[in-house]
């Protein structure tokens, strides 16, 4: 994509108000004017469309509708994409595939993890299984690949977590497990894979992203002990950076110039805490005499998240670890500007607008800061309660102590991820899509 073209997109992007991948990738600009500050269950909930089966995916918009995934049955036997209209959450259709590695269906393991990308030709899906598929906005197959049979098998104890990212003509799959790994890109027309770049075995959930450098797209991948560039065109591993570690679970934040975030934790057990302490960073991409590198400009001391990856706003840097507290770092320099304590522990990445830092805290309450060297709090939003939710049956009991206890954690509804259209919030929770607008 030349940058000329770039722009374009990002400028259809704005006009539209798309939210075509993980975290809005490719999204275009908000104004905080049209969002809605304050909400409760019974206030500012436009609609709730409840969801065949589980998904921990987070929706994409294109237009005038949303696309989300889910998983359903004992064996994840069936994988669901939904497409739903954005002002009144009616489903306009639903595609299925069947499972072709069917697995038991568990608290324990990801359910519908990636998130799909959409452009305004096709959407894109991926499910753990390794089967990925594109659908036209009406909803027609265009084409299917079952990749953990081509590229597999797929040997992961928790499931794949990555998420789909996309240039103009491909779309990019991470694949990381036990056994032989790899990042594809599928040619987005046919489904055909235009290169594969090897990569070795690694538990991680983290997402690839769409990084620009002078006015070329970099396919950048930080997970399980190390940072990988890539040509986004060719595959060619362009750079690699192993001075870091608990980079399992986020994805780099792209700064749009040459600089991206990166965020690590100490692990559920803290078997991760030492690497992890000097990983969460900002890092920038040099050429010299031809090379790419990167480098690490300066450490966020003290953060430490989960799954939120972090945040640039206005000159700040947001990170917020599993006990719901929000650390702010100034860009330029790394120094901390504030420690606080919120709410709630927040699984789904915070979203920045205007004079508003919008935090999804875990169990439904969505804590609004003033954007700023000053905390403040100017909202703390229930999202949902036990009436407003639709019921989801129970799992079968876990096998081991350890399940179970992930099971007690998990079973609870969670705010998985949001998407933001121009004027409104579309949160996922495990069976269900909620909009939030004014």
């Amino acid at each position: 994509m030349s940058f000329a073209t770039f722009v374009l997109v990002l400028l259809l992007c704005i006009i539209n108000g798309n939210w075509p991948g993980f975290l809005g990738a490719g999204a275009g600009a908000r104004n905080v004017q049209d969002l809605p500050l304050q909400w409760s269950p019974e206030s500012g909930v436009a609609w709730v469309r409840q969801l065949p089966g589980h998904g921990q995916s987070s929706p994409v918009l294109w237009g005038d509708r949303v696309f989300v995934t889910s998983v359903e049955g004992p064996q994840k036997d069936t994988y669901h994409t939904v497409c739903c209209e954005l002002a009144t959450g009616k489903e306009v259709w639903r595609q299925t595939l069947r499972n072709s590695s069917p697995v038991q269906n568990s608290y324990y393991v990801s359910r519908a993890a990636p998130t799909p990308v959409v452009d305004d030709a096709l959407v894109v899906v991926l499910f753990e299984s390794g089967q990925c598929a594109a659908y036209s906005h009406d909803g027609d197959l265009l084409w299917e690949q079952d990749l953990g049979r081509s590229q597999g098998p797929l040997t992961a104890e928790f499931g794949l977590g990555a998420s789909l990212c996309q240039t103009e003509s491909q779309v990019y799959v991470l694949l990381e497990h036990d056994g032989p790994s790899a990042l594809l890109a599928l040619e987005k027309q046919s489904g055909n894979i235009a290169w594969k770049a090897n990569r070795t075995p690694r538990r991680s959930w983290s997402s690839p992203a769409v990084v620009w450098f002078s006015d070329r797209p970099l396919i950048v991948v930080s997970s399980g002990g190390s940072i990988d560039m890539y040509d986004a065109l060719t595959g060619a591993i362009l750079a690699e950076f192993d001075d870091i570690g608990g980079n399992t679970g986020t994805t780099p934040i792209d700064l749009g110039d040459g600089s991206f975030l990166v965020g690590a934790s100490p692990g559920r057990s803290g078997e991760n805490a030492g690497p992890a302490a000097d990983s969460n960073c900002l890092m920038r991409i040099q050429q010299i005499d031809g090379r790419y590198e990167m480098v690490k400009q300066w450490v966020a001391e003290g953060a430490t998240p989960t799954w939120a990856s972090p945040i640039v706003h206005e000159g700040l840097a947001y990170w917020i670890n599993r006990a719901g507290v929000v650390f702010a770092f100034d860009a330029a320099t790394g120094d901390k500007v504030y420690a606080e304590r919120t709410s709630q522990a927040c699984w789904a990445t915070p979203f920045a607008v205007g004079d508003r830092i919008y935090l999804f805290g875990k169990e439904g309450t969505v804590t609004v800061l003033a954007a700023g060297r000053s905390f403040k709090v100017l909202a703390e939003n229930q999202t949902w309660n036990a009436d407003t939710l639709p019921a989801e049956a129970p799992l079968g009991e876990e096998t081991t102590a350890e399940r179970r206890r992930a099971a007690a954690m998990f079973a609870k509804p969670t705010l998985y991820g949001a998407a933001v259209s121009p004027d409104a919030f579309l949160i996922r929770v495990g069976n269900a899509l909620i909009k939030v607008s004014e």
